[in-house]
Parts: C-alpha cells; sequence; structure tokens
C-alpha cells in the first residue's frame, strides 16, 4: 500500500520525495491545497470517503501518516465485509448495579472527561474496526513476575513458567525510558501482568514518575497483601488512579486459595482504604474487587453484600485453563483478536509481547531495552499477526491464541442472583469451574 500511496502524491505534487518520514508540512512540500486534491485522489482510487474529523495535518503530515491513514480506513472496510468475531473485555464481568457501574466509570473518568470518553471510545472501534493508532491505547508494564503467592489455579507456580520467565523486577530505568517515551502519546498504563506488583521496590516511585509525567490512567491489579493503610496511602498520593483486588471466595475458602493470606486481614484493608479515601474527599483510586467464579458461586450474595459498602466495583471471572489443561476446546467462528489493535504489554526483562494472555512469553514482538515502542507498535511482528488475524479462523495458525480463553465459545448456563438482581454467568464450552483444574 506505501508504494501506491506514495505514488499518488507524487502526481499531485513532484517535490514529495522516497522519505516516508519527512514532515510533509512543516517542511512547506505539500500545503492545504494538496491535502483537498491528496483526499480526492485517494478516495476515488482506493474507494473509501473521509470523515471530516480525521481530515486534519497531524494525518497527512507525512507519507507514513497518510499510509496508516488509508491503512485503518481500509479496516473498518474489511470488517464491515468479514463481520469477525472479535470480544471487547470478554472475561470479566460486572456483578455490581447499573448505577454503580456509572460512578465507577464517572469516577475513572473525572478531571479528564472527554479524552476518557475518546479513549474509551478508540478501545472499541480499534479493536472492532482493526485501526492501529500512532500509539497503543494503554500499555501494560510489569513490574515483577514474582509473587509471594502459591494460588492453586496460576500459572506462576508450574514448572514451565519457572522455566521459560525471567524471575524479578523491571529495572526502574527501563521504566522511565518507556514513560519518557509514551507520554502524551498513550492514555493508560497498567503496572501489572504475571507478578505481584507491589512487591517492586520501587513500586510508588514508579506511580509517581507517570503521573508526574502526565499518564491519565494508571491502574494495577494485586493481591492485597501489601494494601496495609501507610502504604496504600502513599500509593494514593503518588496518583494511582485504580486498583483491582483479587479476593477469591470468603473466609476459609479465600485462605484455601490465597495461602498464606487471611481473609480478615484483607477484608479489614479494604474498610482502611474506604476510611482513608474519606477522609482526603477522593474518589481515586476506584478500588474494584474480583475473584474467579468457582470461589464464588455458593455465597455469591453473602460475598457481594460485604464488599459493597467499601468499594466501588465487584466483579468476577469464569475459570480459565491458566494450567493448559484442556483438550477438544471449541471457539468461537472467525474469531479476530482485539488487542493487537489496542495494548502491547511488556514483560520486566524488557521483552514485548503483542497481548496479556501470553504467559510464558511464547511470542516476542520486541524489546523494549532496544527499540522503541513505536517501533515494535508498527513493527514487522506484530503486523504479521494482524494479517494472520484477518484471514478467516487465521488464529488456529498460532499454538498462543489456540489456547487463549478469548476466541473460546462461551455458554449461559448458569444464573446467578444477588438481592433480586439476575445476571447470566458465561462459562467456557468443556471447562471445569473448579479451582486448581
Amino acid at each position: 500500500m506505501e508504494k501506491e500511496v506514495l505514488e499518488i502524491l507524487q502526481e499531485i505534487n513532484e517535490n514529495i520525495t522516497d522519505d516516508v518520514q519527512i514532515d510533509l508540512l512543516s517542511n512547506g512540500v505539500i500545503d492545504s491545497f494538496d491535502i483537498v486534491n491528496i483526499v480526492a485522489a485517494l478516495e476515488v482510487h482506493f474507494k473509501i470517503e473521509f470523515e471530516a474529523e480525521d481530515i486534519v495535518p497531524e494525518n497527512f503530515g507525512s507519507v507514513e501518516s497518510i499510509v496508516r491513514l488509508v491503512d485503518n480506513y481500509k479496516s473498518i472496510e474489511l470488517y464491515n465485509e468479514n463481520k469477525q468475531y472479535i470480544p471487547i473485555n470478554k472475561g470479566n464481568y460486572s456483578m455490581d448495579t447499573k448505577e454503580r457501574e456509572k460512578n465507577f466509570e464517572q469516577h475513572r473518568a473525572y478531571g479528564w472527561e472527554e479524552e476518557y470518553r475518546k479513549y474509551r471510545e478508540n478501545w472499541e472501534q480499534c479493536g472492532k474496526c482493526k485501526v492501529v493508532l500512532e500509539y497503543p491505547l494503554l500499555v501494560d508494564i510489569e513490574l515483577s513476575t514474582i509473587c509471594n503467592l502459591h494460588c492453586p489455579m496460576c500459572y506462576t507456580i508450574t514448572e514451565d513458567f519457572s522455566k521459560h520467565v525471567y524471575k524479578g523486577f523491571m529495572e526502574f530505568s527501563l521504566f522511565k525510558k518507556i514513560i519518557d517515551e509514551i507520554k502524551g502519546k498513550v492514555p493508560a498504563i497498567r503496572l501489572s501482568l504475571r507478578g505481584e506488583p507491589t512487591l517492586h521496590p520501587d513500586f510508588i516511585k514508579c506511580i509517581h514518575y507517570a503521573k508526574q509525567a502526565g499518564i491519565k490512567e494508571i491502574s494495577t491489579l494485586t493481591n492485597g497483601s501489601k494494601l496495609d493503610i501507610d502504604f496504600f496511602e502513599k500509593m494514593l498520593l503518588a496518583g494511582i488512579d485504580w486498583i483491582t483486588i483479587s479476593v477469591d471466595g470468603l473466609k476459609e475458602e479465600y485462605e484455601q486459595i490465597r495461602k498464606p493470606l487471611k481473609f480478615e486481614d484483607t477484608f479489614n484493608k479494604i474498610i482502611e482504604i474506604k476510611k482513608l479515601k474519606e477522609k482526603y474527599c477522593v474518589n481515586r483510586p476506584v478500588i474494584k474487587i474480583q475473584g474467579v467464579w468457582p470461589s464464588l458461586k455458593h455465597h455469591v450474595e453473602e460475598f457481594y453484600n460485604a464488599f459493597e459498602p467499601y468499594v466501588d466495583l465487584i466483579a468476577f471471572n469464569p475459570l480459565i485453563d491458566y494450567l493448559d489443561n484442556d483438550e477438544g476446546i471449541v471457539y468461537e467462528e472467525n474469531f479476530s483478536c482485539p488487542q493487537l489493535y489496542q495494548r502491547i504489554v511488556i514483560g520486566a526483562d524488557g521483552k514485548v509481547m503483542p497481548c496479556s494472555n501470553d504467559e510464558m512469553n511464547s511470542v516476542c514482538i520486541g524489546d523494549i531495552n532496544k527499540e522503541s515502542v513505536y517501533d515494535i507498535w508498527h513493527g514487522t511482528r506484530i503486523n504479521k499477526l494482524r494479517k494472520m488475524h484477518n484471514q478467516c479462523n487465521g488464529f488456529l495458525n498460532s499454538e498462543l491464541c489456540r489456547i487463549c480463553y478469548l476466541p473460546r465459545k462461551t455458554e449461559d448456563n448458569e444464573v446467578a442472583n444477588v438481592n433480586g438482581r439476575e445476571f447470566i454467568i458465561k462459562n467456557y464450552v468443556g471447562r471445569v469451574q473448579e479451582v486448581g483444574k
């Protein structure tokens, strides 16, 4: 496509060279009249129609940016033709009221409402329509691959994980390099992946550095083991926006899964967090708790009512095949992965994965120690995956994608009730909903 676009541009303006990165506007190569002619020529040649909001200087600043714009419009056209199965935010489900869900979103958006609206709109549209923006919408930054728990359903306890994954913390200098590049370009980061992020010796420093750099939303997922009130206060003051705490079950069931944590300790920490937020008169960080469905199903109403007064949102996850035990997996027809257009995931060692479901580092699309986020996001390796997912059932060509939960077929085979509200449990077909299996 780049060659086609370049030929069209050079027919309109002979001063345009083969250098696809040169700034055409700042260097006076093209003017607004040229842009009008370029738009018309591209629409005729590629049989597309640009929206007025996309005919802006930043989209026509270089040959590279023009190619990206055309490619995005062709991707939308391809989506409309193929109607692939592209699930957005699959696998995590709220058990909360609509009012509390609305409040949760409002608290997340406070202070950057219009940018947040655009961010969430892009999250859905880029994923569904396969639009590659200049930078990903979210960068997952793994601060730690080390965990202080030994949960029976977690891949971190397996021999394969110990064998294939670097054990340690991300160097702060590498974290700083990432933030220095993406600030002002990427709206959100998540400081977690496989290990327990709060174990990182510079965890608070990382939050503070990212927030001072202008990252709009900083989130993390934690087992809550370090969330005593002094540590949480440091997180709050550093600028954390969203904390998700894994709480699998109540009392003895929780303690059996989350050894050596004690349920009352975790519960009391969450109560104290609520009190401290009230003391500071703040709604952020928003606090979400979630648990795997098998640990909640037998006392879901009791679980909800216990935590509802103290947290902002309560959710659950049907148990996925963390331990890679399943055979004969049933898939949705013509699946295509949205994450390839939403985010990239940077491991603690700097190796970059294409999605948040590559627990074993089986597919590396780059190394942030040697490359930029931009170059990896637009690089050959991730584009090869995008091309594969454009094909009908192309995901089946990847071992990583075949064991992922996103393409797995679900069935609405359970109904739960919380305070008179019913919600459907979307379990994976053939997946045993039992912790440790």
